[in-house]
């Protein structure tokens, strides 16, 4: 079997996807690298082998010998750069969030059904251990019919990572209620089974709105994601906008009838996610998210709390980003490629945690006025539930 040949667009944050896509004689390797910043190419090029190297990913379009492109740039260039990589026949691994804004998600997907090409949304969490670990425990029963989902997302390094460059500014983002919580959304949605169908939230700018800024055109600091200041009074060079909300709550009622809730803060000491998910016969919960923490269950009672619970099971080890998620995805990505087909990623599901998030950040916006979540053409849901061929 021969290897898919890739090119990479956008060599930032998320660049261990390309090294994990780049596999000479496994399946896939990485044949051409695509961004706006010279240097960055010539740093990255080396991890390729010998790739083509282009600062314009339209370049990588012309080619024939391409396979698929993994398009790894600031949120707000998703929608263009996605439709132009579609409409030039390249199956796409589109980095989440799909878009940001609603119309920009249904944009892209009827290129998708209008093309034919494949595409694919790097929703990594349902490669995570833990998420995994507690859909298992969902489907199964143990806790029987789900009912409600709680969400506390605490981001410790928050203010490093999003209020140091363009995830600060509205324009590029909407805010870190879609950007940053799209994966929880998604993942609420599919513990649940159900996609939001109506929203509020509340929000606000409650640290990092006062801090001190750097100039327009400035670099970041250097080592600007390995050291971090804290307490967070402490935290200095930010972005010169930052008018995104550092602290954001979110309620939702999905389309069957299940009430779940999001909270997030980029203040917090720690970095962790903590789900609860209650049914009709128990509950569960994580205690930390990576691999060899504990999903605890209770589904005896009533009774007082009870910290031994009545199952334990320990997150699986795994190796590699994201809890080994990030190798898990690309491998699907890969099989995707080849054969087409359903993934446990989904377009749709991606624009529907897209749509949750933005509405909600309508609704914060709006003095917590409830806002419902616009339908998706029957259509599109009904082509990508197919699995794409």
């Amino acid at each position: 079997m021969e290897d898919l040949r890739f090119g990479v667009i956008g060599l930032g944050l998320r660049k261990n996807l390309a090294v994990d896509a780049h596999r000479p004689g496994q399946g896939s390797v990485v044949a051409a690298i695509c961004d706006i910043d010279p240097e960055v190419l010539e740093k990255q090029a080396e991890k390729f082998g010998d790739p083509i190297v282009t600062t314009d990913y339209r370049d990588l379009l012309k080619r024939d010998d391409l396979d698929a492109v993994i398009v790894m740039t600031p949120d707000d260039t998703h929608e263009a750069i996605a439709i132009e990589c579609l409409e030039a026949g390249k199956a796409v691994y589109l980095e989440k969030p799909l878009a940001i804004t609603v119309e920009g998600c249904d944009n892209i997907l009827r290129a998708a059904k209008r093309t034919g090409t494949r595409l694919y949304v790097g929703h990594n969490m349902r490669h995570m251990g833990v998420v995994r670990l507690m859909r298992d425990i969902i489907q199964r029963g143990d806790i029987g019919e789900v009912k409600t989902v709680w969400v506390r997302h605490f981001v410790s390094f928050g203010g490093d990572y999003y209020f140091k460059d363009w995830h600060a500014d509205r324009t590029r983002t909407t805010g870190l209620l879609l950007q940053k919580a799209a994966h929880d959304l998604d993942v609420v949605h599919w513990l649940a089974g159900g996609y939001t169908k109506r929203v509020n939230a509340l929000g606000d700018l409650m640290m990092y709105g006062d801090l001190p800024r750097r100039e327009a055109d400035t670099p970041r600091p250097d080592n600007w994601l390995r050291e971090f200041e804290w307490p967070p009074t402490e935290r200095k060079n930010l972005h010169h906008i930052v008018d995104v909300e550092d602290v954001s709550v979110m309620n939702m009622r999905l389309d069957n009838g299940v009430i779940a809730a999001y909270q997030q803060c980029h203040f917090s000491p720690d970095y962790v996610r903590n789900y609860t998910v209650i049914g009709t016969k128990g509950r569960l919960e994580n205690f930390g998210d990576g691999p060899g923490d504990t999903v605890k269950v209770w589904n005896t009672g009533p009774t007082g709390y009870r910290a031994d619970c009545d199952v334990a099971y320990q997150v699986p080890e795994a190796k590699g980003g994201h809890g080994g998620a990030d190798k898990g995805i690309i491998a699907e990505f890969i099989r995707f490629v080849r054969d087409g087909g359903v993934t446990d990623t989904s377009p749709v599901a991606a624009r529907m945690s897209v749509a949750a998030g933005y509405m909600a950040t309508m609704s914060l916006r709006d003095g917590g006025m409830p806002y419902d979540v616009p339908e998706l053409d029957p259509e599109l849901i009904e082509y990508f539930d197919k699995g794409q061929i």
